[in-house]
């Protein structure tokens, strides 16, 4: 039987390049995404040859329109690639006053943009065909207003949230969706966004993130956070959010916002 093709982006190095090695290894033939052809070239070259595989290298930018579209179309005509795992995504430093209408722009179109228009360029066909599966690269952050990361948490929780909702509407039609929260990862996303971490608590190594996260996705988890260690905290916050609902009545005011 063949395996479905596993579109990466963000490949080239750190959680991607650890994703495309475990699925390597697992026997699926790839599409590797992202911005450095050349080692997106090597990493296609040693997986080919280490796993007897397909590797396909599609260099984009994804904060590019042309780039951004060219992706969309390999995933809405490629009936071989059966999973998307939508990694690209940068972090920022600086305070929300210290950021650029630039820097906030790039941001955005990476980690919301670029995320939500792939995955909604490949449901169509998954749909069609009643299986497939995608998984959306949040953040702990996300939840966590309180680390000061403001502007990259709001795109994190924005993640969460959609892969919840995509969840709602396509599960029922076979598509399995996962959101995967690391917390701190040894990647090169800091780098990239001058953070210093040198003095920071202990993160954690990038193939024991995959690893944990593949685990949640072959038990077809729709929220994994690798590094929560007690997970009823989660089903907890999720149960009272959900308890929340029924008590909203969208046709009254509270009676404590009402004048006295």
């Amino acid at each position: 039987m063949t395996k479905a093709s596993v579109l990466i982006t963000g490949a080239s190095t750190g959680i991607g390049a650890v994703y495309a090695e475990r699925f390597a290894r697992r026997g699926h033939d790839l599409v590797l995404v992202a911005r450095d052809k050349a080692k997106l070239g090597i990493l296609a070259e040693r997986l080919q040859q280490e796993n007897s595989i397909t590797v396909d290298v599609l260099p984009a930018d994804l904060t590019q329109a042309v780039d951004l579209a060219t992706v969309e179309a390999r995933l809405r005509e490629d009936s071989q690639i059966g999973i998307l795992i939508n990694n690209a995504g940068i972090a920022q430093s600086g305070s929300f006053t210290e950021q650029t209408p630039d820097s906030i722009e790039r941001l955005i179109a990476l980690n919301v943009t670029a995320l939500t228009r792939l995955a909604s360029a490949v449901a169509p066909r998954f749909v069609n065909a009643g299986e497939g599966s995608i998984v959306n690269i949040s953040s702990i952050v996300g939840l966590a207003p309180e680390f000061a990361m403001t502007v990259y948490g709001a795109t994190k929780a924005f993640v969460l949230f959609l892969s919840q909702g995509m969840n709602v509407e396509l599960s029922p039609k076979g598509i399995y969706i996962q959101a995967v929260l690391p917390a701190g990862t040894y990647t090169e996303i800091w780098d990239r966004a001058g953070i210093d971490i040198s003095h920071s608590a202990k993160f954690m190594e990038v193939g024991e993130l995959v690893d944990a996260a593949l685990v949640g996705f072959d038990r077809r988890e729709l929220v994994t956070i690798p590094p929560l260690q007690n997970a009823a905290r989660w089903d907890t916050l999720n149960a009272s959010r959900q308890a929340l609902l029924p008590d909203v009545k969208q046709d009254e005011a509270a009676e404590r916002y009402k004048a006295l």
